[in-house]
């Protein structure tokens, strides 16, 4: 069995798709179409499947989301549908139920945040509510998940019984009547084509144009339905769309005033209102956000992770000195134990140790996600954005850069305006991203101990900053014209789930742990026979006699005016590009993992604050690029941002180091 999860953005559908289906759960995409699809095995039943579908608001084809649910819904895969609604804001939520019930297919309404409801001392009528809609209402609490079982079991029996809505007809008078004389008209043409009835009709009348296309209306027959649709426009005095949605929204008014009996204002509401006058206010919002953002991250690289980082490098020391020991002893040959120790536990150990500061920054963003603020910051930086020439939409796949550059591209896909997208995917890579943390980590260890968290903070600002001004040459240049109008909810303020949190926090570091064991191992594999062996495979006594070393000289004087002629620097920037972790990787092999001591050799403080500003800025890692064409449809467009972040880089990177030089007189 496979069941549809649809329904609004923030009802809580991410957090009942984590309840319903656990970790038994896998993210792909759409056949043929570049938007997130996530599905997973319903827990405790093997045999049916949930696809959580975008978060949308209507089935109209305005953006790839709807488009992309529309054409599922119709694809004939679907045995069901779990619509949830926001019980607390049930007449917005209760439209997108009207359309997905014309889909005349087995569905149930789950109720979620009953908790809010019951706490709000609101009472809904759910006998009178699924009579209304003919279809089974469950009421939930997906984030303490209160009534999932119910639902499981609710949708289940739904689906093998064959139990489709009982009521499709919610109109009167001219709208009544348009809907039902073009759905006689079209009533074979729908059925040709795979398309409920009703569903048709009313889509037909709403002016859309794909499924006119779908229908395959003779000439005659559009010209009847043209007549139909003026007819009662002239009637109703007002526009198609507009008919379609008063007709809803009555229905939805006249069922709530049945349904629904609201004592007050909701407690939720009440309290995210007196939270939004500080949050939201006109001029501390960003000041505020700043300081919160760097209390993240003084608590991630200054405090908590910085120790937990610490007590796994330590541990990550001893079972590399127990194996070499136990190598030495066995009489292993000293070219395997070097591989081993100096190239694979080295390597990979490195990076390993800095999977704490990862999971502390995740957490700490998660639980800002889930609690709503992460809402209130896009809503607070739609006229800042403006003013680069981008709308407050563009700002969440910027946020999602901070975690990794790849879904933050894709999460560009929600953006309207092709002019948008391209501009923000070209910006988004300016953002850091997680993996260059272990790079930040071990420079500021190594050379800014005591302003470790500063110059973290320092790093990200002089990203957002440089995004900025960019953002600012560009709207006027190659991307002239005007960002799209920006409309958000702003959800309730809301305790994070555990559960959604710990979800995404595991999916991080499995992420994590399969990078480090897969692409850094070989890449640590790689550099450690390059850096072992000269061009005849003879092993070298100095690793700058070395293959690697060879390589890394013939680029090592293009980066001499940024403060890092060093070879080994060449080479862990070129390594980089596989993945940002191969940094650290790499100059742990080369330098045989007395990293700090060795870094000092290469890299005076000035010069080392040039390298981090240059591994900020520098071109994303592979995957991101590959994520860019992808999106971009364009292999020029990828080659283009590569070469446009890389300069960038090197520009900032050399007027820091030039201009530190001439203020410290170096």
């Amino acid at each position: 069995m496979i069941f549809a999860l649809a329904g609004n953005q923030n009802c809580g559908k991410t957090t009942l798709f984590n309840q319903l289906t656990g970790s038994n759960q896998h993210v792909g995409n759409f056949p043929g179409v570049t938007v997130e699809q996530k599905e997973g095995i319903i827990r405790k039943h093997s045999d049916a499947v949930v696809v959580d579908l975008p978060g949308i608001y209507s089935l109209s084809p305005y953006t790839k989301e709807e488009i992309v649910t529309r054409d599922y819904l119709l694809s004939g895969k679907v045995d069901g549908i779990i619509n949830i609604v926001d019980a607390t804001n049930i007449e917005r939520n209760l439209y997108l139920s009207m359309q997905l019930i014309e889909l005349g297919l087995p569905m149930v309404i789950a109720l979620n945040m009953m908790d809010e409801v019951r706490a709000n001392g609101t009472s809904i009528d759910l006998k009178a509510l699924s009579e209304e809609f003919g279809v089974r209402v469950v009421p939930i609490a997906a984030a303490k998940n209160e009534g999932v079982d119910e639902l499981i079991e609710a949708a289940i029996s739904t689906v093998e019984r064959k139990r489709v809505p009982k009521r499709l007809d919610f109109c009167s008078g001219a709208v009544h009547r348009a809907i039902h004389s073009t759905a006689h008209m079209i009533e074979d043409h729908a059925a040709a084509a795979g398309v409920p009835m009703r569903f048709a009709a009313s889509k037909l009348i709403e002016g859309d144009e794909p499924m006119l296309i779908r229908l395959k209306l003779s000439e005659n027959e559009k010209e009847m339905l043209a007549h139909t649709i003026d007819e009662m426009e002239r009637e109703l005095g007002t526009d198609r769309e507009a008919a379609m949605a008063d007709m809803r929204y009555t229905f939805i008014e006249g069922l709530c005033a049945k349904t629904v009996v609201k004592t007050g204002q909701s407690k939720e509401h009440e309290r995210s209102v007196k939270i939004d006058a500080v949050l939201t206010h006109r001029y501390f919002a960003i000041p505020i956000f700043l300081c919160i953002m760097a209390m993240v991250f003084w608590l991630t690289f200054g405090v908590v992770g910085a120790l937990l980082s610490d007590w796994l490098e330590m541990g990550v020391a001893a079972v590399t000195a127990a194996v070499q020991q136990w190598l030495i002893n066995f009489g292993t040959n000293p070219v395997l134990r070097s591989l081993i120790i100096d190239g694979i536990f080295a390597g990979v150990g490195s990076v390993l140790s800095f999977l704490p500061i990862i999971v502390v920054l995740f957490f700490f963003l998660s639980m800002l996600e889930d609690s709503g603020y992460m809402a209130r910051v896009a809503f607070v930086m739609d006229g800042l954005l403006r003013k680069i020439g981008l709308s407050g939409r563009s700002f969440v796949p910027m946020l999602i850069g901070f975690g990794c550059s790849v879904p933050a591209i894709m999460a560009t896909r929600t953006l309207s305006s092709e002019r948008d997208r391209k501009m923000t995917i070209l910006l988004t890579p300016f953002m850091s991203c997680s993996a260059k943390l272990p790079i930040y980590a071990l420079f500021t260890a190594a050379f800014f101990p005591e302003h470790g968290a500063l110059v973290m903070i320092l790093l990200y600002i002089i990203g957002m900053v440089l995004a900025v001004l960019l953002g600012l040459l560009m709207k006027d240049t190659v991307f002239g014209g005007n960002p799209v109008p920006f409309v958000m909810e702003l959800p309730s303020y809301r305790l994070p789930s555990p559960k959604s949190v710990a979800l995404l926090i595991w999916d991080k570091v499995k992420d994590f742990l399969t990078r480090a064991f897969t692409v850094i191992f070989v890449a640590s594999i790689i550099i450690w026979v390059l850096q072992t062996f000269d061009i005849r495979f003879n092993i070298v006594a100095d690793s700058s006699a070395s293959m690697l070393a060879s390589v890394g000289r013939l680029l090592a004087p293009v980066f001499a005016p940024l403060g890092f002629a060093d070879w080994r620097a060449a080479t862990a920037l070129i390594s980089g590009f596989t993945m940002k972790e191969a940094v650290v990787s790499t100059f742990a092999v080369l330098t045989g993992g007395n990293l700090q001591v060795t870094l000092s050799s290469i890299f005076t403080p000035l010069s080392a604050f040039s390298f981090l500003i240059f591994t900020l800025l520098y071109t994303p890692c592979v995957a991101a690029i590959a994520a860019v064409r992808r999106e971009m449809n364009s292999s020029l467009a990828a080659a283009g941002v590569v070469l446009f972040q890389t300069g960038v880089a090197w520009a900032v990177s050399c007027l820091v180091y030039q201009l530190g030089r001439v203020l410290l007189g170096v």
